[in-house]
């Protein structure tokens, strides 16, 4: 997927990031760079419905 394909819809969004971090990416930080998202742009948009990145957990929780 790249960037246009994802989700726009925050919940959306935030279901398909949590699969792709868990089954493809390290990282949030790689995810964004090999996909061409805006990192800061996701976290304020998952933000807004109270969903953080945890690195530790490479998951927004």
């Amino acid at each position: 997927m790249q960037a246009e394909d994802y989700p726009i819809d925050p919940v959306m969004l935030l279901s398909v990031l949590n699969c792709h971090l868990r089954d493809y990416f390290a990282s949030l930080d790689i995810l964004c760079e090999e996909v061409g998202l805006d990192k800061a742009e996701v976290e304020e948009k998952l933000a807004a419905i109270d969903y953080h990145y945890n690195p530790e957990l490479n998951q927004f929780v």
